[in-house]
C-alpha cells in the first residue's frame, strides 16, 4: 500500500510559484487554440462532417475557458497568503488532475454565495490603488481577492468543461431502412477521466425507429443519458459501449460511436515521458512556449451490418455486427488513429530521428502565426 501510495504521489505535482503556474496556463493557452485549428483541419480532409466538427469545437472551447478559470484562481500562487495551488498529472497525461474539475464544479454550485460576499472589481482595485499611494507596497492580498473574484465570475458566466459534460442530441436527417423510417441522431458527451485525467469526447451516430424521437422520449432519453455517463471509463471498449445501447434500448440502432482523447500533453519543464518522445523534447531544447506535443487519439467503431436476431419467446430484434480491427480485434474498435500536434522546432527533431513508434503518427505541425501545416 505504502509502495502504491508514493507512486501516486510521484505522478502528481503542484505547482508552487507564481510564474511557474503562468507559464504553464500560458502553454495551455496556445495548445487549446491550435486544438481548434486542428479540427478545422481534420473537417476539411473530410473526417468530420461540419456538424462534428462543431460539436467537437465547443468542447474544445469549453476545455478553453476552464484553463481561464483555472488560470485566474492560481494566478497568485506563492505569492499571497493562503492561495490555492494547482495539481497536475505530470506523467501520464500533462493536464490538471480530475479533483481540481471537481472542486471546480463544487465551486460553481455556490458560486452566487461566494461572489455576494466579495467586494467589487472596481472596489478592490480602488483599494490597491490606495495602498500603493499611501503605503508604498505591493497589494498583494488584495491582487489575490481580485483573481478569486475572477474565478468566480468565469464560473458563473458558464460555458466550461466540467468533469461530467451530460449528453446532448442532434437530429441529422432521416434514413430509410427496409421500407421503415428512422431518424439519424447524433449523441455527444464528454468527461474529464479521472483515470488517466484527461478530456474525453464521445460521439454516437444513432438511427431511431422508435414512436417518439428520442430527445422528445422522457423515458429512453434520460435512460440512455445515464447509461452512457456510467460507460464513459477509458478502460471500456467501445464494442461494450455500443453492443450495450443496442441491447438495453428499444428502437435505439448504434451505428458509429468515437471516442477522441485530448492528451496527453508532453513537455520538457513540466511533465516525466519516458521513451522517443522523452528525447526528442529534450533534443529540441526549444523555449517555453515551443516546448509541448500534444497526442489526440480517435478511436472508431463502425456497424458493418444489421441482422434480426431472437428476442425472448416470440419476438426478434435488429442488432448491429460491428467492424472490428483485424490485425488487432482485441481494441474492440474498427480503428484507431493517433495524431500528435507539435512545433515546428521539436517536429525538426522528430522528423531526424525518426522513431519507429511515430512514423505512423499524423503529425500537425505549428507554423508561423499559428497555421497548422498537416505533415506525415
Amino acid at each position: 500500500m505504502a509502495e502504491v501510495k508514493n507512486q501516486l504521489t510521484s505522478d502528481h505535482h503542484e505547482l508552487y510559484d507564481t510564474l511557474t503556474a503562468r507559464r504553464y496556463f500560458a502553454k495551455f493557452e496556445r495548445i487549446t487554440g491550435h486544438m481548434l485549428r486542428v479540427a478545422g483541419e481534420v473537417e476539411a480532409e473530410g473526417r468530420l462532417t461540419r456538424t462534428e466538427a462543431h460539436t467537437l469545437g465547443r468542447y474544445l472551447s469549453a476545455l478553453t475557458t476552464t484553463f481561464k478559470a483555472l488560470n485566474y484562481k492560481y494566478l497568485m500562487t506563492g505569492r499571497a497568503e493562503g492561495s490555492p495551488r494547482l495539481t497536475f498529472d505530470r506523467h501520464d497525461s500533462g493536464f490538471p488532475v480530475a479533483q481540481e474539475l471537481m472542486v471546480m464544479a463544487l465551486d460553481a454550485a455556490q458560486v452566487t454565495k461566494h461572489l455576494g460576499g466579495m467586494a467589487s472589481e472596481a472596489e478592490l482595485k480602488d483599494r490597491m490603488v490606495r495602498q500603493i499611494v499611501r503605503d508604498l507596497t505591493a497589494p498583494v492580498q488584495l491582487q489575490f481577492a481580485l483573481s478569486q473574484r475572477l474565478y468566480y465570475e468565469s464560473l458563473a458566466m458558464g460555458g466550461l468543461f466540467w468533469a461530467r459534460n451530460d449528453p446532448d442530441c442532434q437530429w441529422i436527417e432521416d434514413v430509410s431502412r427496409n421500407g421503415a423510417e428512422r431518424k439519424h441522431f447524433l449523441v455527444h458527451w464528454a468527461v474529464y477521466d479521472t483515470q488517466v485525467n484527461l478530456p474525453v469526447v464521445y460521439l454516437l451516430d444513432v438511427e431511431d425507429s422508435g414512436k417518439k424521437p428520442l430527445p422528445n422520449d422522457d423515458r429512453r432519453w434520460p435512460m440512455l443519458q445515464a447509461h452512457l455517463m456510467a460507460q464513459s471509463i477509458a478502460g471500456l471498449k467501445l464494442l461494450t459501449i455500443a453492443q450495450g445501447v443496442d441491447k438495453d434500448f428499444s428502437g435505439l440502432h448504434p451505428k458509429r460511436l468515437r471516442r477522441i482523447t485530448l492528451g496527453p500533453m508532453h513537455s520538457h519543464d513540466f511533465t516525466l515521458q519516458s521513451g522517443p518522445i522523452s528525447q526528442v523534447l529534450a533534443d529540441a531544447n526549444a523555449p517555453d512556449g515551443d516546448d509541448w506535443a500534444l497526442v489526440w487519439t480517435v478511436e472508431d467503431l463502425l456497424s458493418d451490418r444489421e441482422e434480426e436476431v431472437k428476442d425472448g419467446w416470440f419476438s426478434t430484434a435488429e442488432r448491429q455486427v460491428y467492424k472490428l480491427d483485424p490485425i488487432n480485434t482485441d481494441s474492440g474498435a474498427t480503428r484507431i488513429d493517433r495524431m500528435v500536434i507539435l512545433p515546428e522546432r521539436p517536429y525538426q527533431v522528430l522528423a531526424e530521428l525518426n522513431p519507429p513508434g511515430f512514423r505512423d503518427l499524423r503529425k500537425f505541425v505549428v507554423g508561423d502565426g499559428g497555421r497548422i501545416l498537416p505533415a506525415r
